[in-house]
């Protein structure tokens, strides 16, 4: 999908960048050691050196070092190299037959990744182009929970975004070729830093999988939401103790991920920072999308920006 992007939706980021009412909103968290840390990915841990000088100067230098996966931490983008698919369920036991894995455009795994301590060699997140774009703000959290948070595992179908697009006033816009739509869902509430409670990366509120093919059908380049999945996840589900929310197909707990990473090319970010955005009900925006281009990684961290007006 993000071979839209070009002048086309430049020229529709034009009127916000020239509205003198306009706002710059930041849509990522801050990254710090005590953030909510996904369990898929190791911790990130950061590091500061001392304060250095230079020999036979005035200057003094700070700086610092990171170690972790800061492709799959905090807020970020996945590389549709990301996911991938083998053709039967596998049950656990025994090797994972990578070597079967199938992606995006019918990609092998020996195109995609080779071997195993290789970075990809096509899909990887250095792929994805700078995304400038229109974007479109869907409020899950006023008109699907009433002003609450949704719970854990809820779906926001096609449905709901029929709907959410006739409450705000955006059905004669719709939903454009090439747009970013982000959904806010307000379970970034559990968003803590320090992370005490530890519940944010446990479960949470997503996108049905019929959602997914509807924003696939209207050619949305990407889509965010301020959850940790961007999939809907059951409370205990992740433990084993629960299934998968009903629209995912079975073999596919992770559905969403699985739809727009292998199938359709859609571009997703996880912890999106949307509470501003939508408490100025700031509906329409230019975006501004920049991952960091690490050669054959599978994701990055991301500093998404929306540029628009606010309707209070």
């Amino acid at each position: 999908m993000a071979n839209i992007v070009g002048p086309e939706t430049w020229i529709r980021c034009a009127p916000y960048l020239a509205d003198p009412k306009a706002k710059c909103y930041e849509l990522s968290h801050r990254i710090t050691n005590t953030m909510p840390m996904s369990p898929y990915s190791k911790p990130l841990s950061f590091t500061t050196r001392p304060t250095r000088g230079m020999r036979n100067s005035v200057h003094s230098s700070n700086m610092d070092q990171m170690s972790g996966e800061p492709g799959g931490q905090g807020t970020h983008i996945d590389a549709l190299g990301h996911f991938g698919w083998v053709p039967e369920i596998w049950d656990g036991t025994g090797d994972y037959p990578a070597n079967n894995s199938v992606y995006y455009a019918g990609h092998t795994q020996a195109e995609v990744k080779p071997a195993p301590d290789e970075p990809l060699q096509k899909l990887g997140v250095d792929k994805v182009p700078p995304i400038v774009s229109t974007a479109i703000l869907l409020d899950a959290r006023s008109h699907m929970g009433r002003g609450k948070m949704l719970g854990p595992g809820t779906e926001i179908t096609s449905r709901d975004i029929e709907a959410m697009l006739d409450a705000q006033g955006l059905r004669s816009r719709g939903i454009l070729p090439g747009d970013v739509v982000y959904i806010y869902t307000g379970w970034s509430d559990h968003w803590k830093d320090p992370d005490v409670d530890k519940v944010y990366y446990t479960m949470g509120p997503g996108l049905s999988y019929d959602g997914a093919q509807y924003l696939a059908e209207r050619l949305v380049v990407l889509v965010a939401l301020d959850n940790p999945f961007t999939d809907p996840v059951n409370a205990g589900q992740l433990k084993g103790e629960a299934p998968p929310p009903a629209s995912m197909p079975k073999g596919k707990p992770f559905g969403i991920h699985h739809f727009n990473l292998t199938q359709a090319g859609v571009y997703q970010i996880q912890n999106a920072k949307l509470d501003e955005l939508a408490g100025d009900k700031v509906w329409t925006s230019c975006t501004m999308i920049l991952p960091l281009r690490v050669a054959g990684g599978g994701g990055s961290l991301v500093r998404p920006i929306a540029i628009g007006t606010a309707s209070v």
